[in-house]
């Protein structure tokens, strides 16, 4: 019964006119009709911090920190946030495993807080960044929005 939700998602919330927005939306009130409990973790925040402060013209969305520490408050009211746990030995496991490298590492940590937290399930608009993974269940936003 509990997902965790990629950053992804999360961005997509905070730009409403994003062609992803309305899919987001629907496939989270879907989940969570179902009794799904959307959890978060603080990899997440991290990466949304990242994108949000950087700048439109590279691929962010602008924000001040003032904005982006209100949508920050904004998730944590709408997500459940878990507590953040020892991932290092997980995390170094999971990337010397799978010959994890570059940016995929961030993807890498977030499913070490899924193995961590016991949660086997990802909301995500990127499913192939989660194929390797045989030990987690990845659901894609766009099938169920």
């Amino acid at each position: 019964m509990a997902i965790l939700v990629d950053t992804n998602i999360l961005l997509r919330l905070a730009q409403p006119h994003h062609p992803h927005a309305a899919i987001a939306l629907r496939a989270l009130r879907a989940l969570r009709s179902n009794g799904e409990i959307l959890h978060i973790v603080q990899q997440n925040l991290v990466e949304f911090w990242a994108v949000a402060t950087r700048p439109l013209d590279a691929n962010g969305l602008g924000y001040t920190v003032e904005q982006a520490r209100n949508e920050l408050a904004a998730l944590k009211r709408i997500f459940n946030l878990l507590p953040e746990l020892p991932l290092h030995d997980e995390w170094e496991r999971i990337v010397t495993a799978f010959g994890v490298s570059g940016k995929s590492v961030h993807d890498a940590r977030l499913v070490a807080a899924m193995r961590v937290h016991e949660i086997d399930r990802i909301l995500t608009f990127n499913t192939q960044d989660f194929e390797r993974y045989a030990e987690i269940q990845v659901l894609d936003a766009k099938k169920l929005g």
